[in-house]
C-alpha cells in the first residue's frame, strides 16, 4: 500500500473536525472496551499465551485490512455524511448501501443500550458507597438522557468529553502495567471449573473488541478533510489497539500463571493492577466511550439514508451551521430507551456483530474489485493492492461463519430483505457506481473463456436475432422470442426504420419504445434500431455481421404477415440466411388470441416430423424450450404422415423408440399417407387447435431464381392459413441437431 499526497476532496462543512478528534478518538475508544478489562484473563486461561496472541493478531489483521480498504475508498471519492453507508452506496449502488447501512445504523443505536446497561451494572456493583442500592435501569435511563442531550446539542462537546474518557482509560492501563502478581488468589473448586474452550469460541468472544473503526468513519460528514483524516485516524487507531492488546496477555501471563484462576476470575485485571479504582474507572469510561461513539454515528447514517430517499425526509434535515442530525438523534434515543426498558436483549447481540462484519466484508470487496478492475475513475491517493483487500473480505466471511453460522444467515437474510425492498422501489441514484464496470469485467472474462472453448451442442440454446417492425403492431415475434429463450437464451430485437425517422435522438426514442414492448412481454433482449431506406439490405448486413466474440446469432427470426407483398424479398432472405449457415424461423401472424373462457385447457405444440433432415430435431428443440418456459401446462405432439410403403404402426414405433431413447416427453400422432391431399392441407386440418405448429421448410436451391422459392413459400402460407400460429423452420446447414438427442 502507498500513501500518496492527500488533497482535500471536499469543501469544509459540518464541524470540520481534524484527524485526532474526529476519527482517531472515537475509533480507539470504541476499540478499547470492556472486553479488555473483563475477558482478556479468561481468554488467556482458556487458550494460553501463544494462542491468545494469535487471536489478537488475526482479529486485528481483519480490522487492519478493512482499515486499508476504507482508506482507499475514502481517498477516491468526495466523502459526505454516512460513513460506511456512503462508501458502499457509491460503490455497489443504493440498494447494497441501504442493505448494509440501515442494519448497521440500527445496530449502533441498539448498541448504545448495551454499553449503557454495562456501565450501569458495573457502577451499581462497584464498591462505591451508597450506589449499591441504586436501580440499574434508572441509572441507565439517566445516563442515556445525559448522553443524548450532550450528543444532540453539540457533537463537538461530546467528542471533547471523550478526552476525559481517554484519560481515564490511559490511567487504568498505567495502573495495570505498573501492577504485580496478586498476593493471594483462590481458584474455583475442580467440580465447578469449566473445561477450557478452543480457538474459535474464544475468538468469537474476543473479536468484537477489535471492531470499532466505523465509529470514526461515521463522522465523515463532519471532518475538515476526510481524505486525510480517515486513513490516518483509522490506521493509527487500529495499530494503537493492537499494541495495547498484544501487551496485556503478556503482562497477565507474568502476573498470574494459574490458568484455572484466569479462566474463572473475571476481575483479575483489578487484582493485578497497582491501584484498583483506576481499573473500575476504566471499565466505566470504556462503556461510556463506546456509547458516545455509537450515538454520534447512528444519527448521521440515518441522515445520509434519508438524503438518498431511503428513509423519510424528516431524517434528512440538519440543524444549524454544523448540520446536526437531531431527528436521527431523537430516533437513536428512542431505540436505546426501548431496549433499556425491555431489559435483557443479549440474545440479539450476535447479529449486531454480524452486521459489523458483513459491512467490513463488503468494504473490503469493494476496494478489491475497484483495484482489480482498474477503471480510470479509480484514483485513490491511498493505494492498496487488490489482494490485500480481497484477503480482508475472505477473513471477514470466515470469521462470520466460525463465530456463528446461524446468526450469519440471520444477518444476511435481513440484509437481503432490505436490498429487495429498496430494489422494488426503483430509486434512481444521482451518482454512478462500479456495478457497470464489474459486469463488463465479468462479461469480458466470460467471453474470452467461451471464445477459447469448443462449441458443444450439448449446451445449445438459440442465440436469436429477431426482426420486428416499429411501431409494434403484432407481438408474434416478441412472444416467440420469449418462449424459445425462456429467460436463459440470448435475444436481439432489431427493427429497421426509414431514414427520415432516424433523426438524432429519434433512434434512442424508438429503441426505448421497442425495449418497453419487450419488457411488457417479460422478454430480456438487446435492442437495435437502424435507419435505412432499404430494410432488406440492412437485414442482410445484420445477419452477416452482427455479433461479438462468441456471441453471434445462430437463429434468425422473422415475422411474416398474412398479406406480405414482398415474398420474393423474404425468400431471398431465407436463401441468404441458409448460405450464412444460420437457422431461419419465420412466424406467421397469429389468427386468434389465447382462450379467455377460463377453462383449464392443455396447450399443445405440434411438431411436424419428416426425419430425413435436421429440421425435425431443430424444431423439437425449439418446442422443448417453449414448454420449459410456459406458464401453463403445455404438451408437445410429434406428428408425421407415414411415407409411402411404411405403415402407420411402424412409423409410430419409430417415433416412440426415438422419444424413449432421447428422453423427450411428447405424444405421437401418425397419419396414413393420402395421395389425394397435399401434406400442408393435412397439417392445416390436424393442427387447427394447436398453440404453435412447427413446419419444416425445404432448403432453397442454390441456382434457382428467388421467384421459385417465393412460389413455394406462398403456397405453404396459403395452405396453412387456417392455423392459429404457424412457425416455418429451416435448420442451419452443417449443424447436427440430431446429436442433441443422441446423448
Amino acid at each position: 500500500m502507498i500513501l500518496g499526497p492527500m488533497k482535500k476532496n471536499v469543501e469544509n462543512r459540518g464541524y470540520g473536525f481534524g484527524t485526532f478528534q474526529g476519527v482517531y478518538t472515537p475509533s480507539i475508544l470504541t476499540i478499547i472496551g470492556v472486553v479488555m478489562y473483563l475477558r482478556f484473563g479468561w481468554m488467556l486461561g482458556n487458550v494460553g499465551l501463544t494462542t491468545s496472541l494469535i487471536i489478537v493478531t488475526v482479529g486485528s489483521l481483519i480490522t487492519f485490512l478493512t482499515g486499508l480498504s476504507i482508506s482507499a475508498l475514502a481517498t477516491n471519492m468526495r466523502m459526505k455524511g454516512g460513513g460506511a453507508y456512503f462508501m458502499l452506496s457509491r460503490s455497489f449502488g443504493v440498494e447494497a448501501g441501504a442493505a448494509m447501512g440501515l442494519p448497521l445504523a440500527l445496530a449502533q443505536a441498539i448498541g448504545v443500550s448495551f454499553y449503557i446497561a454495562g456501565f450501569s451494572e458495573a457502577l451499581v456493583n462497584s464498591s462505591l458507597p451508597h450506589v449499591g442500592t441504586w436501580d440499574p435501569r434508572l441509572v441507565g435511563f439517566a445516563t442515556l438522557l445525559i448522553l443524548a442531550v450532550v450528543s444532540t446539542v453539540s457533537a463537538d462537546i461530546a467528542l471533547k468529553s471523550q478526552y476525559f474518557i481517554m484519560g481515564a482509560i490511559a490511567f487504568s492501563l498505567v495502573s495495570f502495567f505498573m501492577g504485580s502478581a496478586p498476593s493471594s488468589l483462590t481458584a474455583a473448586s475442580p467440580e465447578n471449573l469449566p473445561a477450557p474452550l478452543g480457538f474459535w469460541p474464544v475468538f468469537a468472544v474476543f473479536f468484537p473488541a477489535v471492531t470499532g473503526i466505523l465509529s470514526g468513519v461515521g463522522m465523515s460528514g463532519d471532518l475538515k478533510n476526510p481524505a486525510r483524516s480517515i486513513p490516518l485516524g483509522t490506521i493509527a487507531a487500529v495499530l494503537t489497539g493492537y499494541a495495547i492488546y498484544m501487551s496485556i496477555p503478556i503482562f497477565l501471563s507474568i502476573y498470574v500463571s494459574d490458568s484455572a484462576i484466569l479462566r474463572t476470575d473475571t476481575m483479575i485485571f483489578t487484582k493485578c493492577a497497582k491501584w484498583t479504582f483506576p481499573i473500575l474507572l476504566g471499565v466505566w469510561a470504556a462503556t461510556l466511550s463506546s456509547a458516545v461513539g455509537s450515538f454520534l454515528c447512528a444519527p448521521r447514517v440515518f441522515q445520509a439514508l434519508a438524503r438518498d430517499r431511503i428513509l423519510p425526509r424528516a431524517f434528512a434535515r440538519g440543524w444549524g451551521k454544523t448540520d446536526d442530525p437531531r431527528f436521527g438523534s431523537f430516533c437513536c434515543f428512542g431505540i436505546a430507551a426501548v431496549c433499556l426498558w425491555l431489559g435483557d436483549i443479549n440474545a440479539i447481540a450476535p447479529v449486531l456483530t454480524m452486521f459489523n462484519l458483513s459491512t467490513y466484508a463488503l468494504l473490503n470487496l469493494s476496494a478489491a474489485l475497484e483495484s482489480a478492475m482498474g477503471n480510470p475513475s479509480w484514483r485513490p491517493t491511498f493505494k492498496v493492492k487488490a489482494p490485500f483487500s480481497f484477503l480482508g473480505f475472505i477473513l471477514c466471511v470466515i470469521a462470520m461463519f466460525m463465530i456463528s453460522p446461524g446468526w450469519t444467515f440471520v444477518a444476511l437474510g435481513m440484509e437481503t430483505f432490505i436490498f429487495w425492498i429498496v430494489k422494488r422501489r426503483a430509486l434512481t441514484a444521482r451518482w454512478g457506481d462500479m456495478r457497470t464496470g464489474l459486469w463488463v469485467a465479468l462479461a469480458r472474462a466470460a467471453m474470452f473463456k467461451l471464445d477459447g472453448m469448443k462449441h458443444d451442442l450439448r449446451n445449445w440454446r438459440p442465440d436469436v436475432l429477431a426482426f420486428t417492425e416499429l411501431p409494434v403492431k403484432s407481438s408474434d415475434v416478441i412472444d416467440l422470442s420469449r418462449a424459445i429463450s425462456g429467460g436463459r437464451g440470448m435475444v436481439t430485437l432489431a427493427s429497421i426504420v426509414p431514414k427520415a425517422a432516424g433523426l438524432p435522438g429519434r433512434i434512442e426514442e424508438l429503441s426505448e419504445i421497442l425495449r418497453s414492448a419487450a419488457a411488457k412481454k417479460r422478454l430480456d433482449a438487446f435492442v437495435r434500431v437502424l435507419a435505412s431506406d432499404d430494410p432488406f439490405a440492412t437485414m442482410y448486413t445484420l445477419v452477416h455481421a452482427y455479433g461479438f466474440g462468441p456471441f453471434v446469432p445462430d437463429t434468425v427470426l422473422v415475422g411474416v404477415p398474412m398479406k406480405e407483398p414482398r415474398l420474393i424479398s423474404i425468400s431471398a432472405l431465407a436463401s441468404f440466411i441458409a448460405e450464412r449457415r444460420r437457422s431461419a424461423v419465420f412466424v406467421r401472424e397469429r389468427l386468434q388470441t389465447e382462450p379467455s373462457d377460463g377453462k383449464s385447457a392443455v396447450d399443445r405444440i405440434d411438431v411436424w416430423w419428416r426425419g430425413q433432415n435436421q429440421n425435425g430435431p431443430f424444431m423439437l428443440s425449439l418446442a422443448s424450450l417453449i414448454v420449459q418456459s410456459a406458464v401453463r401446462k403445455t404438451r408437445i405432439r410429434l406428428c408425421q404422415i407415414a411415407e409411402t410403403g411404411i405403415s402407420v404402426t411402424d412409423t409410430r414405433k419409430i417415433l416412440d423408440d426415438f422419444l424413449l431413447s432421447s428422453r423427450v416427453e411428447a405424444d405421437v400422432h401418425v397419419l396414413p399417407h393420402d395421395p389425394a391431399k397435399s401434406p400442408t392441407k393435412v397439417i392445416a386440418e390436424v393442427s387447427v387447435d394447436a398453440k404453435y405448429t412447427f413446419i419444416g421448410l425445404r432448403a432453397p436451391q442454390k441456382d434457382a431464381p428467388p421467384e421459385t422459392y417465393a412460389d413455394y413459400f406462398r403456397q405453404l402460407r396459403e395452405d396453412t392459413a387456417s392455423l392459429p400460429s404457424a412457425v416455418f423452420a429451416l435448420a442451419a446447414e452443417g449443424v447436427d441437431f440430431k446429436r442433441i438427442y443422441r446423448e
